[in-house]
């Protein structure tokens, strides 16, 4: 997908990697965030996101490491596209836990999401953040409203 705003995707339609991607890039702020749709599995409620390492993105200046603000809104994001694919479509967030492992360093990051439930009211989303060596930087949980909105 380009950087441009995307219109979403019909409704009921499948959310493959381009649609999936579509259906957020609408929100100003993840477009800008440059948050990236790698992969898609539905059958297995799997995501991956990756995020590229700019300037802004960074704790300090040239140091080529992530700001634990941009991992937690990798965490964030790629946890509500896990969800998405349930629900077809965003959901609020109603809880986010983190956990920083090691310096978050190279010029992306990937996030592999995993819907762990989808019950009536809430969905709990488990995600897990490598750098470009491969390296868990991060892992997260959200808990999200089971209703798109």
């Amino acid at each position: 997908m380009s950087g441009d705003l995307a219109t979403p995707p019909a409704a009921g339609a499948p959310l493959d990697a381009a649609a999936l991607e579509a259906l957020f890039l609408v929100s100003p702020y993840i477009a800008g965030l440059g948050v990236r749709v790698e992969a898609v599995d539905a059958a297995a409620g799997r995501v991956v996101a990756s995020l590229a390492l700019r300037p802004e993105l960074e704790r300090a200046a040239g140091s080529g490491q992530f700001h634990g603000g941009a991992i937690a809104a990798l965490i964030d994001i790629a946890g509500d596209m896990a969800v998405a694919l349930g629900l077809g479509g965003g959901v609020p967030t109603i809880d986010l836990r983190v956990d920083y492992l090691r310096p978050a360093l190279g010029d992306r990051l990937r996030a592999t999401a995993t819907l762990k439930k989808l019950g009536r009211t809430v969905a709990l989303a488990d995600v897990e953040v490598v750098d470009a060596q491969g390296r868990l930087c991060a892992v997260g949980r959200g808990c999200h409203a089971a209703r798109v909105g």
